[in-house]
C-alpha cells in the first residue's frame, strides 16, 4: 500500500485540472478597427483575468471573490466560450446566490460550450443540486449534450472528468494543518 495522500491533494489536482482543462486559446476574434499588437493585447488580457479570476474563486477565499468578479467583469465583452458565465455562477454558488441567479448563467454558459457548465447542469438535474426536485429527463439531455462538445469528442476532459471537477470546485476547500486551530 503506497503513502496515504495530503489531504490538499485533490485541490491541488482540481485547480490544475480547472485552470489548464477548458483554457480558452480561441479567444475572442478581434475587431477590424484594432491592431495585431493591440489585439493580442487584449487576448493577453483577457486570459490573465480568467486565470486571476479562476484562481481566486478556487481559493475559497470568500474576501476574493468582489476581484474574482470584477476580472469576469472586464472579460466578459472577450468571452465567446461560456467561461465567464460558468464562473460567474459559480462565484454566485460559493457566495450563496439563489438558483434563479445562477441557472441562466449556467444555461449561457452551456449554450456556448463550456463543458463544466455542462456537467454542473446535470448535476443539477440528477441529484438535485440547488433545486428541490430532480429532473432525470433535463439530467439526461444535459449528459447527451456533453457528448456533442468538441472536448467530448477529443477525450478530454471527459464527462466523468467534468463532473468531478465541478465537485471540487463546489466543495469547500481543504484546512490545512497550518491553518487548523490547536486546542
Amino acid at each position: 500500500m503506497g503513502k496515504p495522500q495530503p489531504p490538499y491533494l485533490s485541490a491541488v489536482l482540481s485547480l490544475s485540472l480547472l485552470l489548464a482543462g477548458c483554457s480558452s486559446s480561441a479567444t475572442a476574434p478581434c475587431e477590424a478597427r484594432m491592431s495585431g499588437q493591440r489585439c493580442h493585447a487584449e487576448r493577453l488580457l483577457y486570459q490573465n483575468d480568467m486565470l486571476q479570476a479562476r484562481m481566486l474563486i478556487a481559493s475559497g477565499d470568500l474576501d476574493n471573490y468582489e476581484l474574482a468578479g470584477a476580472l469576469l467583469d472586464r472579460a466578459q465583452p472577450f468571452d465567446r466560450r461560456g467561461e465567464v458565465s460558468f464562473y460567474k455562477a459559480l462565484l454566485k454558488i460559493k457566495e450563496g446566490q439563489q438558483v434563479d441567479q445562477v441557472l441562466p448563467l449556467l444555461e449561457h454558459a452551456a449554450d456556448a460550450g463550456q463543458p463544466y457548465a455542462v456537467a454542473l447542469l446535470y448535476k443539477v438535474w440528477s441529484e438535485p443540486y440547488l433545486v428541490d426536485k430532480a429532473n432525470p429527463g433535463k439530467a439526461l439531455r444535459y449528459q447527451r449534450a456533453y457528448t456533442g462538445l468538441d472536448v467530448a469528442r477529443s477525450g478530454y476532459p471527459s464527462f466523468e472528468q467534468s463532473l468531478a471537477l465541478v465537485d471540487n470546485l463546489l466543495a469547500p476547500p481543504p484546512v490545512l494543518a497550518s491553518q487548523q486551530v490547536r486546542r
